[in-house]
């Protein structure tokens, strides 16, 4: 039997299929920079591209997609030096979701992938210019292999955690501003065997405030 959420999701899509296709008209979209120009180096973190495999842009659909993996400089502890867990960054952007094009929820991508949610929850963060954000927090397991996981959807300077109220805010904006471009955001770090669950957070916190206030040039306000 299908869950509540099930044909939650699937009324919130036919609803906004309905009003966005009786509209008629299409979207405005406003200027963007692409996401391959998002900084390689900075705060010491050092980017390497992981190309999407033909399947996954597949699924994915239409739009521009930013997958890297940032490793950090070594960091002195009182003991040793060590080097930092490496992040991972995943930014997709949709120009335009008029067509079906949407962006997915990790809850949707992230369990086909063989990992399980250990635990969610809704937070504010704020960068290191002093903006607030609304992100997501997950820590998921695969095996012996456990991951501290910040994400959001971000579109027309909203910063918005939960899937559906994105949705919602997508198709007022189709009616108010007739756009409907916006983005997912998402922070991985692995939870290192030697280290605590506080440890990774912080490393992934740090990391998106470093990185937060490159968004505005390929996700328009």
């Amino acid at each position: 039997m299908r869950s509540p959420r099930f044909w939650l999701v699937i009324v919130l899509l036919a609803s906004t299929a309905f009003i966005l296709q009786s509209r008629g008209d299409a979207d405005r979209i406003p200027i963007s920079q692409p996401l391959s120009e998002m900084p390689e180096h900075f705060g010491g973190w050092t980017a390497q591209d992981v190309p999407l495999t033909d399947d996954t842009l597949a699924v994915l659909g239409k739009g521009d997609f930013l997958n890297r993996i940032y490793t950090g400089q070594p960091a002195v502890t009182t003991s040793s030096t060590t080097r930092l867990a490496p992040v991972s960054l995943f930014i997709g952007y949709f120009a335009s979701q008029r067509t079906g094009q949407t962006m997915h929820s990790p809850q949707n991508c992230l369990p086909g992938a063989g990992w399980t949610f250990d635990s969610q929850r809704y937070t504010g963060l704020q960068d290191i210019n002093g903006k607030q954000y609304k992100v997501g927090e997950y820590v998921i397991s695969n095996g012996d292999i456990k991951q501290f996981v910040i994400y959001w959807y971000q579109a027309h300077g909203r910063s918005i955690p939960n899937e559906y109220r994105a949705k919602l805010y997508m198709v007022a904006d189709a009616i108010r501003m007739n756009r409907t471009d916006g983005a997912l955001v998402r922070v991985i770090t692995q939870v290192l065997p030697s280290e605590s669950l506080d440890s990774a957070r912080e490393r992934a916190t740090q990391f998106t405030q470093l990185m937060a206030p490159n968004l505005p040039r390929f996700i328009p306000d």
